[in-house]
């Protein structure tokens, strides 16, 4: 039985639930590995808070089981406040944090912070509860910056990167260990950063084996209004996802294959900067002459996810930019063959032409040739299908994940 009985965990933007709404602004895999990961970490004994920032008219405590809830304190008025414009409110939720914790005379072993606004606030309440603080970045504002390009000027103003790298550097000296996804994060820790550590440790992201699975024999699967032979992409609408470089190159191959584009995700309630970038797309589509061929479903349903992934004939991720990637792992999980970016964290853990078929997805003859040749070659598909799943079993199931996981906390707590 682990030593520690009471963890804080703290993601602070985005739409925070016991089951996300993924694809909503804000909302996607770093979300999902702190609920999964909490899940699994109480299953080995600890319970779990999950502190985040409170909007609208959600609970202030939301269980997600008997062992795992969402705690939300208010910072910043009563509005959903996107993540790059959160910095202002977040010394009001640290003093709350410190204040729920107080009230309530909560005694947690260590704080784990997720993403650099997370961190800021842990770095200072740890200071104040006088108890460790672990932090995780999920992803980089210089490796962000750097992969992003476009214009300098209006890349700070959108993003405001230099505010990020700022505190991220004061964060990664405060914090007493610190879990990278790949060796990508480490190898950037100490290229962009100068930071370098023995106590930075590769745990990388896991999946739900459980739910992301093949169905078995008997089993049938839900209906979805798709069409029979699709080629499936699933992300937040954001123009770091590649989703243009992926419609240029389904341009490349449409007359080669009969099979259409399914573009999933999206919020329930879009933000200006999501319709902007979705309008772009579609304009996209239309010019391409693509407009019968390339569908997007927006949301996805968390119910209907694993469907979509085991219907795909081929899984896309296209990231401009991606520190890893869970839906690749989902997609894998579910027993479909996979084409990801090889400008990301998961091309350390994939390997191409063996488990998937890794492009720079900035080539749209590259990418479509990858994907056309998984469309065309059945043996080969189901052969990268077999191993990438192989692979899901072995090594990224979140009950690995968590057990590596509190390992680590034991050597710092």
């Amino acid at each position: 039985m682990s030593q520690i009985r009471h963890i804080c965990m703290l993601s602070v933007h985005g739409y925070f639930d016991p089951v996300p709404v993924l694809g909503a602004t804000d909302t996607g895999g770093q979300v999902t590995y702190v609920i999964e990961l909490s899940k699994c970490l109480a299953e080995l004994g600890p319970k779990v808070d999950i502190f985040t920032r409170r909007f609208g008219d959600r609970s202030e405590v939301e269980p997600v089981n008997d062992d795992v809830r969402v705690v939300r304190l208010p910072a910043g008025g009563n509005e959903f406040i996107r993540k790059e414009d959160l910095f202002s409110h977040l010394d009001e939720l640290t003093d709350n944090m410190a204040g729920y914790i107080d009230r309530h005379q909560l005694d947690y072993q260590l704080l784990h912070s997720h993403y650099w606004d997370a961190g800021y606030v842990g770095m200072n309440l740890c200071k104040q509860l006088g108890i460790p603080f672990i932090y995780t970045a999920h992803s980089l504002g210089a490796w962000k910056k750097e992969q992003m390009g476009g214009d300098a000027t209006e890349m700070e103003r959108v993003f405001k990167f230099s505010e990020r790298i700022h505190w991220e550097n004061i964060i990664f000296r405060a914090a007493r260990a610190q879990t990278v996804t790949t060796i990508d994060g480490k190898e950037t820790y100490k290229r962009l950063y100068d930071f370098e550590s023995p106590h930075l440790d590769i745990i990388p992201p896991g999946v739900d084996t459980k739910r992301f699975r093949p169905l078995e024999e008997g089993e049938q699967d839900r209906k979805l209004d798709v069409p029979d032979n699709f080629v499936f992409a699933l992300s937040r609408i954001d123009s770091n996802k590649g989703l243009d470089y992926l419609i240029r190159a389904f341009a490349e191959i449409s007359k080669a294959t009969d099979a259409s584009l399914v573009i999933g995700g999206g919020s329930k309630n879009p933000e200006a900067h999501e319709i902007a970038v979705k309008s772009g797309l579609l304009e996209m589509v239309e010019s391409l002459g693509l407009r019968d061929r390339v569908l997007f479903t927006g949301y996805v349903p968390d119910e209907l996810l694993d469907s979509y992934y085991r219907m795909a004939r081929v899984f896309v991720l296209p990231s401009k930019y991606e520190p890893f990637g869970m839906t690749v792992l989902e997609a894998m999980a579910c027993g479909t063959a996979v084409v990801a970016t090889s400008l990301g964290g998961i091309r350390h853990v994939l390997t191409d032409r063996e488990d998937s078929l890794l492009v720079d997805p900035s080539k749209p003859d590259q990418l479509g040739a990858a994907i056309l040749s998984l469309l065309s070659k059945d043996e080969f598909a189901t052969s990268l299908a077999g191993k990438g799943l192989e692979l899901i079993r072995r090594r990224f199931s979140w009950q690995s994940i968590a057990r590596q996981t509190l390992s680590f906390y034991e050597r710092y707590a």
